[in-house]
This record gives structure tokens, sequence and C-alpha cells, in this order.
């Protein structure tokens, strides 16, 4: 396609290397300007243009890393950050990683937020995953850039993890057992109507907040799916089924047959429980939607596996170097109308002495905004913190102590997202000075106690409680 230069965008895509940011790259090499986001080192991502290193949990690095673009293509979920240690859940991580993207887009004044979601079941039942997709939509648009979601079941293509999960289990298994989620309907989509639907939206679609589905018209069981699959490999069959299979039972057998790690099969299995069908109503559909079907997708995901058949990315597991043994813990809990970072802090400095006063000999002395926990209460200083407020969140760096090194960057954070209705309380590269397995089962199990005590306070609180503390 031939595009003057006027017509050009600048497109910034984070999950450049994934297996939908891959194929992106290539649809639209040569129409953009593409710069792909990672947090490896990487000097060049094959189709793009520019290779920005990025660590979405950090605000700062994130805004510098969507400087002077136009629109922003938001390929991340379930990202486990490169720390030797965390203390969070996927979904807590998700949140964080959509608010700090949300946020540099509007810092940046990024016109438009592409973003590949999940379809969402029907009815009021959900998985932990399925709502984190759907909790992420609303983050991305919570700081005033229009978002356009395009919400996807399962994305097939020959280099893509799921589809490599299905192709491993009929490849490996001459008789299958098949548990009753295997007569979930979903709306399997091709990898090439994915790029096409985005490509289209930054080409023809005014930046606006608006869902719209992806998949087939007519939606299949996965039984079905892997009838076919086995179809398309030129092999021969045999399902059983096995209604006594719990999704636990299925994530390990699942994760022994194919290799798959289980972090990766753990959500899908969890998620495919629930039908997961996308709408065929207009209002939720592209203008010329390719909806390819699904004797057309499987064979040619099959070609492109057995033409490239490399471990997919998401099966490689994330391999954290012990030369830099950062610590991250982040927790969250909801907040009340009138309540904020600030408050939470300020809530924080009071309750901390008082919970405290039960662990002689260790005392923990504040002094304006400066926070010192010491063995007595003049004593051996173990950790010191300088509070410092900023625009939508308080922040206490670690400024010393002979519990922590002093990198400048290790800091207790409180910040809100979600227009302020959920609070996440989070350590931040931190670098312990214990000896690393002394450090994990006794300050960071400590640290993790006291949060998980602070929020169970937290939720006991309301405007008249919080002002008998005062």
């Amino acid at each position: 396609m031939s595009m003057t230069d006027s017509s050009q965008k600048r497109i910034v895509v984070a999950g450049a290397t994934g297996f939908i940011g891959t194929e992106l790259g290539q649809h639209l090499a040569g129409q953009h300007h593409l710069i792909g986001l990672t947090r490896s080192n990487r000097a060049q991502i094959t189709h793009y243009n520019e290779t920005r290193r990025v660590d979405l949990f950090s605000r700062q690095d994130t805004i510098d890393a969507l400087k002077n673009a136009d629109v922003a293509v938001y390929l991340v979920h379930s990202m486990m950050p490169s720390a030797r240690l965390v203390q969070a859940s996927f979904d807590v991580l998700d949140l964080l990683c959509a608010d700090n993207f949300a946020y540099a887009a509007a810092a940046n004044k990024i016109k438009h937020i592409i973003y590949i979601g999940g379809l969402q079941p029907t009815g009021d039942q959900n998985s932990k995953h399925l709502q984190s997709r759907k909790e992420v939509e609303q983050a991305l648009a919570a700081h005033g850039v229009p978002v356009t979601t395009l919400r996807a079941g399962l994305v097939i293509g020959g280099k893509g993890s799921s589809f490599q999960i299905l192709r491993r289990l009929v490849q490996r298994l001459p008789t299958m057992i098949c548990p009753s989620w295997t007569n979930t309907l979903t709306s399997p989509v091709a990898i090439s109507d994915v790029t096409w639907a985005i490509d289209k939206v930054i080409q023809h679609e005014e930046p606006k907040t608006a869902v719209y589905d992806l998949g087939v018209t007519s939606p299949v069981t996965y039984k079905k799916l892997m009838a076919q699959t086995s179809f398309a490999m030129g092999l021969s069959r045999t399902f059983i089924p096995i209604p006594l299979v719990t999704p636990t039972l299925s994530r390990l057998w699942v994760s022994l047959v194919t290799g798959a790690p289980k972090a990766l099969v753990a959500p899908l299995i969890h998620s495919l429980q629930y039908q997961m069908v996308a709408r065929n109503d207009p209002l939720f559909r592209l203008v010329n939607d390719p909806k390819t079907p699904i004797d057309k997708i499987l064979p040619q995901a099959v070609r492109t596996a057995n033409e490239s058949d490399v471990k997919p990315r998401a099966f490689r597991r994330l391999n954290t170097p012990k030369s830099a043994p950062k610590v991250l813990s982040v927790q969250r809990a909801p907040l009340k109308a009138g309540q904020g970072p600030t408050w939470a802090a300020d809530l924080y400095l009071k309750w901390l002495p008082s919970t405290m006063r039960g662990f002689n000999p260790i005392s923990v002395t504040i002094d304006g905004d400066i926070v010192e926990f010491r063995l007595g209460s003049k004593g051996l200083l173990l950790l010191s913190f300088q509070r410092q407020q900023r625009e939508d969140f308080a922040t206490f760096v670690i400024t010393g102590g002979c519990l922590a090194k002093t990198n400048h960057k290790g800091r207790l954070e409180f910040r809100s997202a979600l227009n302020n209705t959920i609070l996440l309380i989070g350590v931040y590269d931190f670098e312990p000075r214990l000896p690393w397995w002394i450090y994990r089962f006794t300050q960071a199990t400590f640290h993790l106690w006291v949060m998980k005590r602070f929020i169970r306070f937290l939720s006991t609180q309301n405007h008249h409680q919080t002002n008998r503390l005062n």
C-alpha cells in the first residue's frame, strides 16, 4: 500500500515482541513509523523503525517510552516483572501496567489507544483472568485518552502460544480425554483478522472509546476445535468425554503434555469454563470484518507451525538474573469516596506504630516526613524512609538502614487507579542487604504480613473511624 508521508502515523506498540506484536509489525511495515517497546535490551525488533526499552511497572519509564507517538497499541497482559521476588497477583500487575500506560499516553497527548482485550462471557460468572482483561479496558480509559478495545478469544496462528498448546495436545495424544469444559463454545479468530482490525482502527476509525468483538460467526466447542485441528494436521484422534476432570487436573496434564509453563496454562484453563462467543450485532463489529472461518484458519496455522517449529516466546520461562535481586510487592484495596493515596498513607503512619508495639524490640518512630525502624527506641537503624508527596500518590523513598541497599530507587508507594476506586500499595526496586535466602523467609514474609494486616484494617474504615484516630 502506498502512503504519503503526511498520512503516516507514529505507532508505539507495547508487547511488540509477542505473537500479535510480531505479526502486527509485519502487517504494518512501510505504512507507518513503528516504535516497538520491549523490556529487554534489544538492538532492533524486526519490521519496527525504532526499538525502545521500557519498564511498564515504572510510570516515568513509560512516559519516556511513549514520547512523540500518535497512536498507542497495548498488547500486554499477565506480564511478570523481571524482579527476583514478586509478591503480587497477575491482576494487580496488569492493573498497574495499564494505569501507567494510560497516564503516559495522556501525558504525551497521544490521540488514541488500541487494546486487544478478551471476549467476555454471557451471564454473571467470569474468571479472574477475563475480569482482569475487562479491568485493563477501564484502566486504559481512566486518564482521558480514547480507547478502542478489540475483544478476542482464542487467537489462532502458527506461532501463537494458544494454538501451539492445541497443536501439541493433538500431536502427542492419539486418545484424548475431554473434560466438561471441552464442550464450552468459543469464537476463535485468525491472527490475520486481528492485525486487519488494528490496521482498520488506526487508519479509518475516529479516536473514540468503543468496543468491538473479533471472531468467527459460528462458534464451536473446544472438542470440535481439537477434532478440526487433527483433521488439518492429517491425524486421526479419539476423544473420550470424562466429566470428572477438574480445571486443576486439566491444567496439570495440559502443561505436562505440551511443555507450556503452568503460569501460561492456568488462566487459560480456568477461562475455558466460560462461553466466550463474539457478538454478531453490527454495533459490536467493525465494518467489513473478515470473520475468517475455522476451516481456513486452521490449515494456514498448521502450515505456519510446520514451517517454523520454534518454541513460542510465551513458552519460555523468564530468567531473572541473580545479579539484580530486586523486589516488587504490590497489594490492592478498594477506596471509598473521599479517600485516596494521601489519606491511606496518613492512615498507615498512624496505624503502623500501634501494630508494631507487639514486636519488641523493633520500634517505629515518625518525625515529620522521616520514618525509622530501629532495634529499641534508639538502637540500630533497620530501615529509614523519607516521604515525598507527588501529584496523585504518596511515596516513601528508602534512604538507609542495615536491611536495605540504598540504590535511590527503592520505595514504598501509595497510589490510586480506576478513577480513585482502587488503592495500590507497592514496594518497588527494593534491594535487600540480607543474604537472599534469609531475606525471603524473614523480612519479605514480615512485610507481606504487615501489608495484609493494613489492608484488612483499611476495609473496616470509614470517615468517622478515621477521625477518631486524629
